[in-house]
């Protein structure tokens, strides 16, 4: 997976209860927020194993289990999809993972995906196949994040909003030298400290838009880094931090497997991560990252 697959992934759970009611303005009484959220990463992927092959296409997919507090339903499943390039098969997928997650649990389901490309044209919003008088239909809830309005998100105080909107800021700026993405960059993290939000929201947005800036030049990140620093006067990273620890947690480096670990922290360095955060979630030491 790339960098903002791992992102979007932590994005998501962070700010799981932000998301519903970025969507759902009646969110609160929908759903029954304070039992939690249950993640059903690892049965999602037994319903749709990935690829043999290594170099397949990755997809950001959650499969939550929400409580509410209507209808006849103590729990439904809500399917998030994050898309981050053009597939001419992306409905039939969506489809595809409806009919296994029924199958597997026959509960009510929703399904969101988010369109995260640089493709204005590409905005699949349903599947259709049909023979011999036999046809069947399949829509689900889409958002082109280059679509949307930024004064809109700008005057939400919803954590998720500001997410979009970072993510908003790199795709459709692409062609901006370094200098010119710093500042639209450091001017957005400026107007997000001043948010109406929960510190532990800010600084997970924060961190989301960090880490989803594409500079050319390394100095670059590294001196967005220390003005966000000194902004904020404190540590900001949390949230995916908190995921990537508990990745490497779950593939054992905590138990001493020095290969698994070296694996990760070759991902990490290829992502452009800094050494001194590969350090933090690997336990390797720095002479062993710059040897990679």
């Amino acid at each position: 997976m790339n960098r903002n697959d791992i992102l979007w992934k932590a994005a998501l759970e962070d700010l799981f209860d932000d998301f519903l009611r970025f969507f759902y303005p009646d969110a609160a009484q929908i759903f029954d927020l304070e039992k939690g959220f249950e993640y059903l990463d690892k049965e999602l992927e037994q319903l749709f194993p990935p690829d043999q092959n290594q170099f397949a296409p990755r997809y950001v997919d959650k499969l939550v289990k929400v409580f509410t507090k209507t209808g006849s339903e103590e729990w439904i499943l809500i399917h998030v999809e994050v898309q981050g390039y053009t597939d001419p098969n992306f409905a039939k997928r969506m489809f595809q993972y409806y009919y296994r997650i029924l199958d597997r649990y026959d509960k009510p389901i929703t399904a969101f995906a988010i369109f995260a490309d640089y493709n204005k044209n590409f905005h699949p919003q349903s599947y259709e196949r049909e023979y011999l008088g036999t046809k069947v239909h399949y829509s689900y809830n889409t958002y082109k994040i280059l679509d949307q309005d930024d004064a809109a998100l700008e005057a939400s105080n919803n954590p998720f909003a500001m997410a979009v909107l970072s993510a908003k800021l790199v795709i459709s700026n692409k062609k901006l030298d370094d200098h010119q993405l710093f500042d639209l960059a450091y001017d957005l993290a400026k107007r997000l400290l001043n948010k109406q939000m929960p510190k532990d929201k800010i600084r997970r947005v924060m961190n989301f838009l960090r880490y989803y800036l594409r500079f050319e030049n390394q100095e670059m990140f590294t001196k967005f880094e220390q003005e966000i620093s000194t902004l904020t006067q404190k540590n900001i990273t949390m949230g995916i931090e908190e995921f990537l620890l508990d990745k490497a947690q779950n593939e054992g480096i905590e138990k001493g497997k020095h290969e698994e670990a070296l694996a990760i922290a070759r991902e990490m360095k290829k992502e452009n991560f800094p050494v001194q955060q590969i350090v933090r979630f690997t336990k390797i030491s720095v002479e062993e990252i710059e040897k990679l």
